[in-house]
């Protein structure tokens, strides 16, 4: 084999890359909206934090995939860099979900589904109260062997991250 040709079989396989990180991010969000949107699970405030990290991650990993194998093995470093440290955020939002779940330390303010609004009448305020659904941040609304959604997610952010991880120190090995 040619040093070109190793060269662009070498550039396809790092461009998989990308596209493995955006189909993982998409695979989270569709989950998340098929129990929301198929199985009637409200999602609570933090299930809806957590799904900022793969939106991030899908923004970045399209413009990889667009980039495609004009990306040298440096950038890809980077961008699984920064997945890595996205999912780890993720994990860490997931992982403040668990014990808020399991009743370890209290969620945020927005997590009892109240309203608070001292200039709000009782009409308003009871207007607003029978508007808005009651999801509970500390209220496991769906489990599986005991894990519970934000545990899976949890899970999952880590094993992504470490991937990530690995991945971007064979791209470094590979730029280097």
């Amino acid at each position: 084999m040619a040093p070109t040709d190793i060269h662009t079989t070498l550039a396809r396989r790092a461009a998989v890359w990308p596209a493995l990180t955006l189909a993982a991010s998409v695979a989270m969000l569709g989950g998340a909206w098929s129990f929301q949107l198929f199985g009637g699970l409200q999602p609570c405030p933090l299930c809806l934090y957590q799904r900022w990290p793969y939106w991030i991650v899908i923004v970045f990993a399209g413009l990889a995939v667009l980039a495609g194998r004009r990306l040298a093995p440096g950038g890809l470093a980077i961008f699984a860099a920064i997945s890595g440290l996205v999912f780890l955020a993720g994990a860490g939002i997931a992982g403040f979900h668990v014990g808020v779940e399991q009743h370890w330390w209290e969620g945020i303010s927005t997590c009892g589904g109240g309203v608070h609004d001292p200039n709000m009448s009782i009409e308003e305020l009871n207007a607003k109260l029978f508007a808005t659904p009651l999801v509970r941040c500390d209220d496991v609304a769906w489990s599986l062997f005991g894990i519970s959604m934000a545990g899976y997610n949890l899970i999952i952010s880590v094993f992504l991250a470490a991937a990530s991880a690995w991945a971007a120190q064979g791209f470094w090995r590979k730029a280097a």
